[in-house]
């Protein structure tokens, strides 16, 4: 059972061990309390579970306390230290695994996707949050509290826009959805051709960060934001990319769109899940 939970949808998939995604459905994620939030995702794992499924694999968005026992996404204000965990596991009655939906797409692209035999990349969702998995020497960062890979947080405009964060100028506050609506004044899949290049260019620059600090080579891009943005984001996040990565050893880094598209956040998912298991040879 696969499990994604972001700012603007939820969406429920039994997903086998190859990958293959196999039933499947979606709701909007709502401005409902908590409770009624709950009742909708359990509503929509009820209609698609068949009750042969051995595990289930969250990916939501952070922070989040290790493990997922709370969840606190910052895009879903009505979930503050939500017991997501253990809610689903007495829902389900099987073992439950819960992680930060953008290092569940890490783990998806790296087994399914287009970081597939790479063993140091970030993973990236730019959609209605801003938000990254880092996989390095072939190990999933997890840090102190399993919040790892936040480059929605890095500053890429010092004196930009307030995050919801609390800080100013990060990614999240100048790349997301919400935030070029905010900007632009109407829905971000209308945004002009210059603010595609903005955008794409403000999220080469947080990668090429990470990729001077961690030595990586490759950033794997999902979500609506990026994918609708195509070409032209793209171009303009590589061509700031290279023209921030000088020093010798990111020579070549490359930003490419996620293998796994519209599937990846629930590939993903299952990633956390299978990986819980011990059954995700690719990635440890």
């Amino acid at each position: 059972m696969a499990v994604d939970i972001g700012g603007t949808k939820l969406a429920v998939a039994r997903v086998a061990v190859t990958g293959e995604v196999l039933d499947r459905d979606l709701a909007p994620t709502g401005g409902e309390d908590a409770a009624a939030l709950w009742r909708r995702l359990v509503d929509l794992v009820d209609a698609v579970r068949h009750g042969d499924e051995v595990v289930c694999g969250v990916g939501c968005g952070g922070p989040m306390q290790p493990g997922g026992t709370t969840v606190s996404p910052l895009n879903i204000p009505q979930w503050r230290d939500f017991p997501l965990r253990g809610r689903l596991a007495d829902h389900l009655g099987l073992p439950v695994a819960v992680d930060n939906d953008a290092k569940a797409l890490a783990l998806g692209e790296g087994w399914r996707g287009a970081a597939q035999g790479e063993r140091n990349f970030i993973a990236m969702v730019v959609s209605t949050g801003v938000g990254g998995g880092i996989v390095l020497d072939g190990r999933l960062l997890d840090g102190a509290g399993g919040n790892a890979g936040h480059i929605g947080h890095v500053i890429v405009e010092p004196d930009g826009r307030r995050c919801a964060c609390g800080a100013q100028g990060c990614l999240e506050a100048e790349a997301s959805g919400p935030s070029i609506t905010a900007a632009i004044g109407r829905p971000a899949a209308d945004a002009s051709p210059e603010i595609r290049v903005r955008t794409g260019t403000l999220v080469g620059r947080a990668v090429a960060s990470v990729a001077n600090l961690l030595d990586l080579r490759l950033a794997v891009v999902a979500g609506s934001v990026a994918l609708g943005f195509g070409p032209p984001f793209f171009a303009a996040a590589q061509a700031e990319l290279e023209a921030r990565s000088r020093i010798e050893f990111v020579q070549g880094v490359r930003i490419v769109p996620a293998g796994l598209g519209a599937e990846g956040p629930l590939v993903g998912a299952a990633a956390v899940g299978w990986r819980s298991l011990g059954r995700l040879p690719t990635i440890s």
